[in-house]
């Protein structure tokens, strides 16, 4: 393996020439300054994102604990209709960065039109489901009629009224592929903040709105959602000027593109979906001790977004920079980028796990948790806690196979993690009867998924990475 000793690090770190005035940062920034260039405002955005996750549940919890089960059951189809959008966000944005990188406009210009194509699609497809499905959906996980009537109350909405949320997910990816995270991180943070005040007004009745219960909280939602679309929008038309949008006139699907954009998107969508089977799966098993439990696991997952969601905010700033340099045929700066973001990701786990252990009966307090969500909760989260202490550098590693156009792996050790070992473990565990016993199942999943996240980026460096080593020493005899 070929180190800094052997190429001379102005090589690497600096252009051949002198930076050009359409330079991108990506390529020519320090990688520090440059990792957290793009990622603080992702992170930011992304804790306003879970704050507001957070929030939502708590004005929700004020009306009963069936409202607050309700919004637990619903997570699975939320989770996979977000799967959806984000996931064809990272096939667009590795694309769309590493053509950027490559200089091959024509590609960009394609790869933007194609996105936007794909959202849309989806965004039909969801619209869909919910006209079909959402009753059954509920269901199948529990007969108690309230929990049923608020989970469709609020399911139904936020699926059918869905184009915006794809429309911002896709426009805020064209902002982050080109290096503008700044302003994905304040059409996400309006989003949110528009939310947090809009859901006490029209579940409560505030003022002259009327009091709409589980209705309201939807209806938030797909506001702030709109507007924040229509923001990103607005920065992509007069900011983006990496992509050339009037190109985009007359625009046809290109399969080839979509093709490549589904070789990264595929997986990464199907990675993100089987959280919502896992969850589901999760969710009958603990209806079988209690449905206070899925309370506590629906409070979990909205915890633990506060913890993950900085992460995958410095993930979103990750990506384009690996797929830039990789473009760009800058292996110490992709290199540099994945050791950094190691380190900062299992630095915010570390955080988490203490914050988790300290604060556990304060954290369910907030949901207004009554005696029997505490006494299951507690225990609960300071276990499924431990898993933190791993999970940094496998969903670092998951994106790093996306970056590199290698999705396949990251949704392997995903199914690997959550179907083949998290959810037959968590059966087990049931039957011994023992409720507390179930929630190891996380950390023991995480175990496994370390271990192939470390023989994923061992086969990784050598596939993709160290190539380039010997390409640029070539170049440089040639």
């Amino acid at each position: 393996m070929l180190n800094k000793n052997t190429l001379p690090e102005n090589q690497i770190e600096q252009p051949a020439r002198k930076p050009e005035k359409n330079d991108n940062k990506m390529g020519t920034m320090p990688v520090n300054k440059l990792l957290l260039n793009m990622a603080i405002p992702m992170i930011i955005s992304m804790l306003v994102q879970a704050l507001y996750n957070i929030i939502d549940s708590i004005w929700v919890s004020h009306i009963n604990q069936d409202a607050m089960t309700a919004i637990s059951l619903a997570f699975p189809m939320q989770n996979l209709m977000m799967s959806i959008g984000i996931g064809t966000g990272v096939g667009v944005n590795a694309l769309l960065s590493k053509s950027l990188g490559e200089k091959n406009q024509k590609m960009v210009n394609q790869t933007a039109g194609n996105g936007l194509f794909l959202a849309l699609l989806s965004a039909l497809c969801c619209m869909l489901v919910a006209l079909i499905a959402t009753r059954f959906f509920f269901t199948t996980q529990t007969d108690i009629e309230p929990i049923i009537n608020y989970g469709c109350d609020y399911l139904f909405i936020c699926m059918f009224f869905c184009v915006p949320v794809f429309g911002q997910i896709i426009f805020e990816r064209l902002l982050v592929s080109t290096g503008k995270t700044l302003y994905s991180m304040i059409t996400q943070s309006t989003g949110a903040v528009l939310n947090i005040i809009l859901d006490p007004i029209l579940i409560f009745g505030l003022g002259p709105a009327p009091e709409l219960g589980m209705k309201g909280a939807a209806i938030a939602t797909v506001t702030a959602q709109l507007c924040a679309m229509l923001l990103a929008l607005y920065f992509n038309l007069k900011i983006n000027k990496e992509i050339q949008f009037e190109a985009l006139c007359g625009f046809r699907p290109n399969l080839n593109i979509i093709r490549r954009i589904y070789a990264v998107a595929l997986p990464s969508i199907i990675m993100m979906s089987i959280t919502s089977v896992m969850v589901y799966g999760f969710n009958k098993i603990l209806m079988t001790f209690t449905d206070a439990a899925a309370t506590v696991l629906g409070i979990y997952f909205k915890l633990q977004s506060f913890v993950f969601m900085p992460i995958f905010g410095l993930n979103n700033g990750m990506v384009p920079i690996i797929a830039y340099n990789y473009g760009a045929r800058k292996p110490e700066r992709m290199l540099k980028t994945i050791k950094l973001s190691v380190t900062y990701a299992v630095s915010i786990m570390l955080i988490g796990v203490a914050i988790f252990h300290i604060f556990p009966k304060e954290l369910l307090l907030i949901f207004h948790a009554t005696d029997e969500v505490l006494q299951i909760g507690i225990p609960a989260l300071k276990t499924i806690s431990l898993s933190f202490l791993l999970a940094g550098f496998c969903i670092v590693a998951g994106s790093v196979f996306q970056a590199l156009e290698n999705g396949l792996l990251s949704m392997l050790i995903a199914v690997c993690r959550q179907l083949v070992v998290l959810l037959p473990c968590a059966f087990l565990l049931a039957q011994t009867g023992l409720l507390n016993a179930v929630w190891y199942a996380f950390p023991i999943a995480e175990i496994i998924s370390m271990l192939l996240s470390a023989i994923g980026m061992l086969y990784i460096y050598r596939l993709k990475i160290k190539p380039l080593y010997q390409t640029n020493l070539n170049k440089k005899n040639s």
